[in-house]
């Protein structure tokens, strides 16, 4: 089972059954989209932002390009 720091943050994607999830690293946030209970990035593909919201959004968006790929 992974266990996630308490920075870590889970939002359920309307419509979908992704979630997106973020914690900060250095300077920054980073996030990524999961689709199961493992909580591992989908294609193991991590998105970084300045802020927390703008790395959320940035993953938001690549997880809306990735709809019928």
């Amino acid at each position: 089972m992974q266990i996630w720091p308490e920075s870590a943050r889970f939002r359920v994607m309307a419509g979908s059954t992704y979630q997106i999830q973020s914690q900060p690293r250095g300077p920054h946030w980073i996030a990524w989209v999961s689709r199961d209970a493992s909580g591992k990035p989908d294609r193991s593909v991590v998105v970084i932002g300045e802020t927390r919201e703008e790395a959320e959004e940035n993953a938001r968006r690549w997880a809306e390009s990735q709809i019928g790929v």
